[in-house]
């Protein structure tokens, strides 16, 4: 039991009565030389909510106040929710008490959760908050000024003195540093901090969203001059350490622009079947424990993905140098053989530390023209063309394999935006999935599960990519609402992913399929990391990890650290002690970084959306009603864009939503607007600086 433990069970003990921070030194006997250790927990454990330091200087659980914890969501009306895995509580719009979206907030229960609605509360405390910084848009008058913050969710403008805004322009994107938070008559006051230029410049729009959500875009001295003393040879003492595959037919695939490069594969025909080699970027061999770049990758998590640049989780002397496994060039991998009988079932497999030299840098795009006969590359790439055909045979052997056991597969295309020198939209379209996508995509789940599943048995510390099982309430929901058009699922209380997987086949290029696909995808967990083993719900598999990219995920490249070290043989009980604290703090610190860059990149993106069709005013365009909500329905067009219309807009009847159906339906007339519905629109307006896209019916 740690000692932040400890000082919970004392705090929870029937006998304890509330103390001060003295008292409670006296009675657990805190030697001087430890007090700044203990009053360093003491503080952590009131910044998590986990105690309460009274009006009267006495520390008491939280829970005995009728308090609770969590992440504050706000919402652009007001409201918000605390984030709790029991269930969210309610937060009405003059109960937030000055908290802001992303703050770790204290609440106190007004009304408990019923049949038909959920806990309600009000905020008594803001305990940490997300950010003193907020990205805006400064407004200017002659004796002071404003940011209009970009997140709308912040509803009141943050107020700057005139002495501290004289070099910043009206209309410019700044960000600006909270000095003075707001009560509920009185707006936020601050500091501008840097002035990231005019929204139209070239490359603002993109910063603007880095800058508020966090994101570092630079790496600082310290992590660069850490990275430049790494060389860029590999010296022949390690090479004589490792597994030899340099003579081995071994090659990349990957997008056209991708510079990252972390995985590469080669096949073998067997007697009994396929040998499949996995290799990963080995980049903990030049990443340290606890090093500069280490510390910094952790705090990253990830790399950020944008329409115009990548905002690494390594310098890139590292993620596209020496780790990157470019073509032709020696270099170290941590690599995975796994021997396969023909029907595509694991018979052996070995992780092994090797080093490779690619035959090959191929991408999706040639790999996919090659497997559909395109004959200027078939001889261009004569030298490996068995082998890629290997690779696809094998490939649908195990894409068969993982649906017939019931893996869900979704079919919502990913956006591909082109951009032109000034870093204006071109052109919007669906990122086509291609055969050669397919090939990578079945042999990493093969890789990831096959890593999880040994590891699993092992039984030492470690980090898995788990996708829990959906909740019993939202799956009964989902069956009343397919049950209304005709489906059912068996074992609704706790289904098999197998059932989903056969609902979503039958209802495939049906009216039926992009409704049902998008209400299982509402009902369904997010994925996480976590420090012990669930399973993965939607892939069907017992065992999942993140092995196959320690270029750009903090997880894979923790769970490197630990198989190598495993595989030497170097793992003590106090080591593993270590790990334990280490993957639990690696998994919670890189699910919260993996959603702030699925946000940020989702933010560009609708940016970028915006920009394409501000010229576009008074164009028709037919599109699919993609989701529903009380004040009106999108509408997303071929090349993916969405806009709303709004429920005002709609002057033939009175419509009314429906939660159930996620649909509006008109009083008089009965007239429904359903998701999936096929939509003429007219785009009405666009406000680029919201990403606001607004359509009416034609």
């Amino acid at each position: 039991m740690t000692q932040k433990e400890k000082l919970q069970a004392f705090f929870g003990d029937d006998l304890y009565v509330p103390m001060t921070l003295d008292d409670i030194k006296a009675v657990l006997g805190v030697p001087s030389e430890d007090e700044e250790e203990f009053e360093k927990i003491i503080a952590e454990l009131t910044e998590e909510g986990i105690i309460v330091k009274t009006t009267k200087k006495r520390y008491v659980l939280a829970k005995t106040l009728g308090l609770t914890s969590g992440k504050f969501q706000s919402t652009e009306r007001g409201f918000g929710f605390m984030l709790r895995e029991d269930g969210d509580i309610f937060i009405p719009s003059d109960k937030t008490n000055g908290a802001l979206n992303g703050d770790t907030v204290l609440v106190r229960i007004t009304n408990r959760k019923t049949k038909t609605k959920r806990s309600e509360g009000e905020v008594v405390s803001v305990l940490k908050r997300a950010s003193e910084y907020i990205v805006g848009t400064f407004a200017k008058s002659r004796n002071f000024g404003f940011v209009i913050p970009d997140d709308r969710r912040i509803k009141k403008d943050i107020f700057i003195s005139k002495y501290r805004n004289s070099n910043v322009k009206d209309g410019d994107k700044v960000v600006c540093k909270i000095t003075d938070y707001s009560t509920e008559r009185k707006n936020p006051e601050g500091i501008i901090t840097e002035i990231l230029g005019n929204f139209e410049d070239k490359g603002v729009d993109v910063l603007s969203v880095i800058r508020r959500f966090g994101i570092s875009d630079e790496f600082d001295k310290k992590v660069i001059a850490e990275a430049d003393k790494i060389p860029d040879e590999i010296s022949p003492k390690e090479i004589a350490n490792r597994r030899d595959f340099r003579n081995d037919t071994i090659i990349t695939i990957d997008g056209a622009d991708a510079k990252d490069l972390d995985d590469a594969v080669g096949i073998k025909r067997t007697e009994n079947g396929y040998t499949l080699s996995v290799h990963i970027a080995d980049v903990t061999h030049y990443v340290k424990e606890n090093s500069a770049i280490d510390k910094e990758a952790f705090k990253r998590g990830t790399s950020v993905y944008f329409a115009d640049r990548v905002v690494p989780m390594l310098p890139k002397k590292l993620s596209n140098g020496i780790c990157s496994l470019n073509p032709r060039l020696d270099r170290l991998t941590l690599s995975v053989i796994m021997d396969l009988d023909e029907s595509g079932n694991l018979i052996n497999s070995e992780i092994c530390e090797g080093i490779i030299k690619t035959k090959e840098r191929m991408t999706y795009e040639d790999v996919t023209k090659i497997l559909d006969g395109d004959k200027n590359l078939c001889e261009k790439y004569k030298h490996i063309l068995p082998d890629l055909y290997v690779m696809q045979t094998l490939a649908l052997i195990l894409k068969g394999k993982r649906i017939k056991k019931g893996s869900i597969d979704f079919d919502f295309p990913e956006t591909k935006i082109e951009l032109d020198e000034n870093g204006k939209p071109i052109k919007i379209s669906k990122r086509e999935i291609t055969a050669a996508n397919s090939i990578i995509e079945e042999f990493m789940l093969m890789c990831n599960k096959t890593v999880a599943e040994t590891f699993y048995w092992a039984s030492i510390p470690f980090v898995y990519r788990v996708h829990e099982k959906p909740a019993a309430d939202k799956i009964s929901a989902f069956n009343d609402f397919v049950k209304n058009m005709g489906f059912t699922i068996k074992g609704a209380s706790a289904p098999h992913p197998k059932e989903f997987a056969r609902l979503l086949d039958k209802i495939r290029n049906t009216p039926y399929e992009r409704i049902i696909s998008t209400a299982l995808l509402r009902s369904l967990m997010k994925a996480k990391y976590m420090p012990h083993n669930e399973g993965h719900f939607s892939l069907a598999f017992e065992y999942y990890c993140h092995f196959t990219s320690p270029i750009r995920r903090y997880p894979d490249l923790a769970i490197h650290r630990i198989i190598k070290e495993f595989l030497k043989g170097n793992l003590s009980e106090t080591r593993i002690k270590e790990l334990s604290q280490f993957t639990e703090s690696a998994a919670l610190h890189s699910s919260e970084t993996e959603v702030i860059a699925q946000e940020a990149e989702r933010e560009v993106c609708d940016i970028k959306k915006a920009e394409f069709m501000a010229d576009k005013i008074g164009m028709e365009f037919d599109g699919i009603i993609s989701s529903v909500a009380p004040f009106g329905f999108f509408v997303e067009l071929e090349n993916s864009v969405e806009g709303l219309v709004r429920i005002a807009d709609l002057d033939d009847d009175y419509y009314a939503y429906d939660e159930k159906t996620f649909s509006l339906r008109g009083e008089r007339s009965g007239k429904i607007y359903k998701i999936g519905d096929e939509a003429k629109v007219i785009l009405a307006n666009v406000d680029v600086l919201s990403h606001q896209i607004d359509f009416v019916l034609s």
